[in-house]
């Protein structure tokens, strides 16, 4: 997913996602990645790289209350949209697989 931000609003946003990564990742085993990227030569803009177990894993972190703050809040610090990607995994290194992700 990529943020664009509205001018001076990058360090609030920043904020606001810091508290829900933290609680994300003391509240939600099926999340197995959730990563914040910065853009490098485009301040307001950030990447987000989700993993979840499973699409039940990714349906329970959406009715998270801090997920559902989070989506609220975003909302006046984005100059436009964000652009959601949903990929599907098709070879990878450095990950366990068996059944699925571990």
């Amino acid at each position: 997913m990529r943020f664009s931000l509205c001018p001076g609003g990058e360090a609030a946003f920043d904020r606001l996602v810091s508290e829900a990564v933290r609680l994300i990742g003391e509240r939600e085993p099926g999340t197995l990645l959730y990563l914040v990227h910065e853009v490098a030569g485009v301040p307001a803009a950030r990447v987000f790289y989700e993993l979840y177990r499973d699409r039940a894993a990714f349906e329970e972190h959406e009715s998270q209350g801090h997920v559902r703050r989070f989506l609220a809040e975003r909302e006046q610090y984005l100059s436009q949209s964000p652009r959601v990607e949903f990929l599907s995994l098709r070879v990878a290194a450095g990950a366990a697989w068996a059944d699925g992700p571990v």
